[in-house]
């Protein structure tokens, strides 16, 4: 009986260590995959994704109609957008940013997009004060976000920063797009793989 009164306490601290280092193990894979999921590749949009030491997500993509009430907003700034050519249209991109990283961040203002072709398409430029709803650079404090709180993007029903590009109709034919996120001083893309 002695013995076992001896291995009982034995038994039970081996018990606690063994639960703590389960308990420890189980929070390093929380962290695990909360960076997982802060990486620079993003295979959908609303994944979050890094783009030097700031956090990004694609809120939504569309193509607009430059004749539709709402989509007109979306091109304010834009002289005659109902004139673009038959083989192209508008496309927007909706995005969305944090600074996560406790100290001030500027987000990107250089942006491209991919189609499966290799062909490249540049945004188009907009006028921030005749757009509210424009993506333009911005020092983010830490928690900071753009498009920033009480703002007409922030309010809006995209919830995010327009970049807006003319592409090619034949991008239909080469899917997928690929949005690059080009973060400030860093030649290697972000990439977010985009639904159309």
């Amino acid at each position: 009986m002695a013995q076992i009164a001896r291995i009982a306490p034995t038994a039970r601290r081996a018990a606690v260590i063994i639960g703590a280092l389960v308990a420890i193990l189980a929070l390093s894979a929380c962290g695990l995959e909360h960076r997982k999921n802060h990486n620079t590749v993003g295979d959908a949009e609303n994944m979050y994704v890094n783009a030097g030491p700031l956090t990004y997500q694609v809120q939504l993509t569309r193509q607009l109609n430059p004749y539709a009430t709402e989509d007109t907003q979306y091109l304010a700034g834009l002289s005659s957008p109902q004139t673009i050519p038959a083989t192209k249209l508008w496309f927007a991109v909706f995005l969305w940013a944090k600074n996560q990283s406790g100290h001030p961040q500027t987000t990107s203002d250089r942006f491209e997009i991919v189609d499966s072709s290799g062909t490249t398409y540049q945004p188009v430029t907009l006028n921030p004060t005749l757009n509210p709803y424009a993506w333009t650079q911005q020092t983010l404090q830490p928690d900071g976000t753009e498009p920033a709180p009480d703002t007409t993007a922030a309010d809006g029903p995209t919830q995010g920063g327009l970049i807006l590009f003319k592409l090619d109709n034949s991008i239909y034919s080469n899917r997928p797009l690929t949005l690059e996120i080009f973060a400030p001083g860093q030649a290697k893309p972000t990439t977010v793989s985009l639904d159309l």
